[in-house]
């Protein structure tokens, strides 16, 4: 059909990749789609452990990925908070995975695809790549791509790439036949065509100038917005941040993730509550707040605004239960969303 195939021309040619496919209808669908692929049950898989970054489908046992498959877990250096890599060959030497899935879902930095590749070519193993947080960043060249080093490539078209909710694949073309065949019928049924229109659009948006703009202007808002909240006494793991997200660890002050969480929701402020490295707290507590800013940054906000806006997730933080605190942040909250509303909306 025309639609799909002008959204799998463009996907291509935005990343150069030899084959996509744009069906999965999320990015979890997408990574199960690759391990249909890649993988029988009970293969052995290493993947960044969700307690370091890692997202829910990287193995973790709540999740299919878990369940299916014996997924042993890398995480980041204790002391540095960034990827061990040193850590990561060890395990790759000593458990020899059919595949290794590079990508997280809460991992402030620069992740290093061509150390994975050798890594992986030291035992042959497949690797992959789940590019859903960062795919925006990548398609304008602000952050290292996959897709020379990796066998598959999976991500979400919404978060940087500000497309619509939903999935897609990029792989090596011998790939190509089993790929499309895990996606549909394998793991799919019929595809979503009006999510696939709006895919094929957001791929086009992502060619334009404008898009890189926004994209610079994402990092560099992350980049205030973590310089800011360093200033104003909160800790954030591995010191700060290279890429749309900032993930701040509240031991120090004696608050938890859930009760930041809620704290800001109620003033306006929508962040989700996160592990940290090496986090003590269960998964529905924790000790760390993740924030990004992709969403702000459409809206039009710049660097004054983060700096503002790390004022008052400070001023939240440190005032949890305080009522007077929390009304004079959220008319400031209101103020702002006033002032730059949300595109294509009407007040």
């Amino acid at each position: 059909d025309i639609v799909g195939s002008l959204a799998i021309q463009r996907a291509k040619e935005l990343f150069h990749a030899e084959h996509a496919n744009v069906q999965p209808h999320s990015g979890a669908q997408a990574n199960m789609a690759a391990y249909y692929a890649l993988l029988e049950y009970g293969d052995t898989v290493m993947g960044m452990g969700k307690t370091h970054g890692g997202h829910l489908t990287h193995g973790n046992k709540v999740s299919f990925s878990g369940k299916s498959y014996n997924f042993i877990h890398y995480g980041v250096n204790r002391e540095t908070e960034r990827i061990d890599y040193e850590q990561l060959e060890r395990l790759v030497l000593e458990h020899k995975p059919k595949l290794i899935v590079a990508g997280a879902s809460a991992y402030p930095r620069i992740i290093d695809f061509e150390r994975f590749r050798q890594i992986a070519d030291l035992v042959g193993a497949r690797l992959m790549a789940d590019i859903a947080h960062i795919a925006g960043m990548i398609a304008v060249g602000l952050h290292p791509t996959p897709v020379p080093y990796a066998d598959v490539v999976t991500s979400t078209t919404h978060k940087t790439l500000r497309g619509p909710r939903g999935g897609f694949i990029l792989c090596r073309g011998e790939l190509s036949s089993a790929m499309d065949a895990a996606v549909f019928p394998g793991m799919q049924g019929g595809p979503l065509m009006h999510v696939i229109a709006a895919k094929a659009v957001a791929f086009s948006e992502a060619m334009q100038p404008s898009f890189t703009d926004y994209q610079r202007g994402v990092l560099d808002n992350a980049l205030v917005l973590a310089n800011e909240l360093k200033r104003l006494g909160l800790r954030l793991v591995s010191g700060g941040t290279d890429n749309h997200l900032v993930l701040v660890d509240l031991t120090e002050i004696g608050v938890t993730g859930k009760e930041a969480e809620k704290a800001l929701g109620r003033t306006g402020i929508v962040v989700n509550r996160n592990y940290i490295p090496f986090d003590p707290r269960p998964p529905l507590i924790t000790s760390g707040i993740r924030l990004g800013t992709p969403a702000v940054t459409t809206r039009g906000f710049g660097k004054e605004e983060m700096k503002q806006i790390a004022s008052l997730v400070v001023k939240v933080i440190n005032n949890i239960g305080n009522s007077s605190i929390m009304s004079q942040v959220s008319q400031e909250v209101s103020q702002m969303c006033h002032r730059f509303p949300v595109p294509g909306t009407n007040d």
